[in-house]
């Protein structure tokens, strides 16, 4: 590895304040380039009543780091998370959801692992954004926005060797890193310059959520009695504690159900959820911010191979700019984190060879971020179709696929044995995918023979005839 390389991230979000501070740690010169021009804001309380994040769709919707972005930050950034608790971030363990008949058998050796903290999106991008500002080796420029990028022919392939910015101005760079997350436009840039096409497959998620946070007044969070994402039928219901006695509460819906869309309304959004006998009582507090909702939300994968080989060097696809999903599963940020913990690994030992930085990076992305793209997206579908047939009056017809099968199965065996409960937690704590659960000796048939013997678990909530005449 260089001694020093310079370094350029397009995007000053979660996954390019916290890429750039684990390269310029390693000795790199690294500039961060966010678009939007507000400055950090001093406090907390600022943070959340006035910040100005136009490029951050969800800033002021539910987020979650799961226990394995807990993981890198305690790993790469320890006082990023550090300064997190200090700010009043929320410690959150998922085994307090295991059922008590579960929690009986007692604890298991790594079960520290589910632990994380959790606060709103506003202050956890304040605290990263003041650790950053602390970073000798880190410029962050904001309000300074990227009009396309410079290259050159190398070895026979296009060679991105620098940032053209809106000033004019050209900064030059060993690598850009793509950290401009869902609204990337990077595929429009090559396509200008006649690169590509960039593989790229694109879907809208299908779901639409509404969603607003509350506050108590003296600190405490509502208790959860079921799963943090609780599906009840043609909707579901998203429920997380975040910093300072805040939490959110978030009904995702289909898209293309439009009786529901009249949940946009707060007061029957509210009416909803007081309907929700587990859930009623995450509306004891008082609310803060305004109702937030948000749709159009697409599942896509980028890929920047041509026939198996790079369309370009010099370059890194991060985050939400290589794969992004549907955010109700939560699994956003902290896949962020993994994929730039696997950056900093993939500078430090393929940089100075710009293919071979490329093919390793390539390598690094299929195994750190792809499969868990393609396990939500599958997770989505059947949901998807679930939520279809029960709308249109239908019973849900039984998944077909294998994967499908188990991931069904495990609804109902995980609340019967504590090993399965805890491969569930693995799975939404985004250390291993179900996927990867179920090609362990027995799990796959264990899962099965548990659900054939206990029906799938039915949280209870208001029918569809009743959610129709809640909605008018």
């Amino acid at each position: 590895m260089r001694r020093t390389a310079r370094i350029v991230f397009l995007g000053g979000g979660v996954c390019g304040l916290a890429g750039g501070m684990m390269l310029a740690r390693d000795g790199h010169e690294v500039t961060v380039l966010e678009r939007d021009p507000a400055p950090v804001p001093a406090s907390l309380d600022e943070a959340w009543a006035t910040w100005d994040r136009d490029g951050v769709r969800q800033f002021r919707l539910a987020h979650y780091l799961a226990p394995a972005g807990r993981a890198v930050l305690e790993e790469e950034l320890p006082e990023v998370l550090r300064d997190l608790v200090a700010a009043g971030a929320a410690r959150m363990d998922l085994l307090a959801l295991m059922p008590p008949n579960l929690a009986e058998a007692g604890p298991q050796a790594g079960d520290e692992r589910f632990v994380t903290y959790t606060a709103r999106r506003p202050v956890f991008e304040q605290v990263l954004a003041g650790a950053a500002a602390n970073e000798p080796r880190l410029e962050v420029r904001r309000g300074t926005a990227a009009a396309g990028l410079t290259m050159r022919s190398l070895d026979g392939v296009a060679h991105v060797d620098g940032v053209r910015l809106d000033s004019g101005e050209t900064l030059r760079g060993d690598l850009v890193v793509d950290a401009m997350g869902r609204r990337s436009q990077l595929p429009g840039w090559l396509a200008d310059a006649g690169i590509g096409p960039l593989h790229e497959e694109s879907e809208d998620s299908g779901f639409i959520y509404y969603g607003r946070y509350f506050r108590s007044p003296d600190g405490t969070t509502p208790r959860p009695f079921g799963p943090l994402l609780a599906p009840l039928g043609s909707f579901s219901v998203l429920t997380l504690p975040a910093d300072n006695g805040t939490w959110a509460v978030t009904l995702v819906t289909s898209s293309g159900d439009r009786v529901l869309k009249r949940m946009r309304d707060p007061q029957l959004w509210t009416a909803v959820v007081e309907a929700c006998p587990l859930h009623a009582h995450w509306l004891e507090g008082e609310p803060i911010g305004e109702f937030e909702s948000m749709g159009g939300v697409l599942d896509r994968y980028r890929r920047p191979l041509a026939d198996g080989r790079p369309l370009l060097t010099g370059i890194a696809l991060l985050g939400d700019a290589s794969a992004c999903t549907n955010p109700s599963l939560g699994r956003g940020m902290s896949l962020g984190l993994l994929h730039a913990q696997a950056l900093r690994a993939a500078v430090r030992s393929h940089l100075d060879d710009p293919l071979e930085f490329a093919e390793a990076w390539d390598a690094a992305t299929e195994e750190t971020l792809t499969p868990w793209y393609r396990e939500t997206v599958e997770e989505d579908r059947d949901r998807l179709r679930e939520i279809d047939a029960l709308r249109n009056g239908l019973e849900p017809a039984a998944p077909s696929e294998r994967p499908a099968v188990l991931r069904q199965a495990l609804n109902a065996a995980a609340i019967h044995d504590p090993d399965l409960f805890r491969a569930y937690l693995d799975s939404r704590a985004v250390f291993k995918r179900l996927g990867q659960t179920f090609c362990e000796d027995g799990v796959a048939e264990r899962t099965l023979e548990l659900a054939g013997e206990n029906p799938r678990l039915e949280l209870p909530g208001p029918s569809r005839e009743q959610l129709m005449a809640l909605l008018g």
